[in-house]
């Protein structure tokens, strides 16, 4: 009875221990909502929707002050879609070559490199791509615009230069919730697809990958929220001109618009970095609540 009673207090303790980190997890995010919020909309009603949305001229300190981030939202949004284009499909498959290809031996030296990808410091992989890959961006641009009257060199610090940098940095997330997600895979499927006749690469994209689907869509959850929130590397590499989103642009993302001029903003311009922050905010729950619900989609046809 004695030893009953006390697991029933462990059970109970935990209980509440639980619950208390469940609503402080809770009052976290609506306090950050609440905040943002209210920081970020005074710059809607002075500036205005449409002029901050939509225009494309950003001089906060000019004597006629311009605030649009339509070119900086759209930076965004193609820097993040593009380098999940191009990165998700390349973790995936390192993740099948690690799960269901490589032997025991090799993929024992992979893992631990593709882990230590995702503990490197992001101001590293900045570096790393201002001194590396920048210069041969720059080569690049100079052999295709070499007789370009109007195109404005960069010296490499370009929106491609941002999105090949954004796709080796969410690579190790993927690549290693895809690879425990597969492994979880029972083996008695992969045995009845092989029973009746499917080849083995039959076997990984037709019933592995979805039945891991789910576990698969949690890992591009997440490195989209990497490459969404990620600001220094992007600052280092992307150029950090307000312009249209073309390859070989100099770009602003949302979060190297905010790291760039917070630190000596004030007023209306001040305002208008929180209303910054607040569609940044907006845009990543909207994907996170999209994405979400896919995978709960993919949970309902698994069960």
């Amino acid at each position: 009875m004695e030893k009953k009673a006390g697991i029933n207090t462990v059970e109970t303790a935990a209980k509440y221990v639980f619950t208390v980190c469940a609503v402080i997890a809770i009052l976290a995010v609506c306090s950050i909502t609440f905040y943002m919020i209210a920081k970020g909309t005074p710059a809607f009603a002075s500036v205005g929707v449409p002029e901050l949305l939509f225009g494309t001229e950003w001089k906060p300190t000019a004597e006629d002050a311009k605030y649009g981030i339509l070119y900086i939202i759209l930076s965004s949004i193609a820097g993040t879609g593009v380098s999940v284009l191009l990165g998700v499909p390349i973790a995936l498959l390192t993740a099948v070559f690690l799960t269901e290809v490589s032997n025991k031996n090799l993929a024992a030296i992979v893992q631990p490199a593709i882990e230590l990808l995702a503990a490197i410091p992001s101001v590293i992989y900045g570096l790393l791509g201002l001194m590396l890959l920048n210069p041969v961006m720059y080569r690049l641009e100079k052999l295709i615009f070499a007789a370009s009257e109007t195109h404005q060199f960069t010296g490499g610090s370009n929106m491609l230069s941002a999105i090949l940098v954004l796709s080796v940095m969410i690579l190790p997330t993927v690549v290693n919730v895809s690879a425990s997600s597969i492994r979880a895979v029972s083996k008695d499927l992969r045995a009845a697809s092989l029973a009746l006749g499917a080849s083995r690469i039959q076997t990984i994209f037709k019933v592995t990958i979805p039945a891991a689907k789910s576990g698969i869509m949690t890992g591009v959850v997440l490195g989209i929220g990497r490459a969404l929130g990620e600001a220094m590397a992007i600052n280092m590499v992307a150029g950090g001109a307000v312009n249209l989103p073309l390859p070989f642009n100099s770009v602003r993302f949302l979060t190297t618009q905010l790291v760039s001029e917070m630190g000596y903003a004030e007023g209306t311009h001040r305002q208008v970095l929180f209303a910054v922050g607040l569609v940044l905010y907006v845009f990543i729950m909207a994907v996170n609540l999209t994405l979400q619900k896919m995978r709960k989609g993919a949970l309902d046809d698994e069960s």
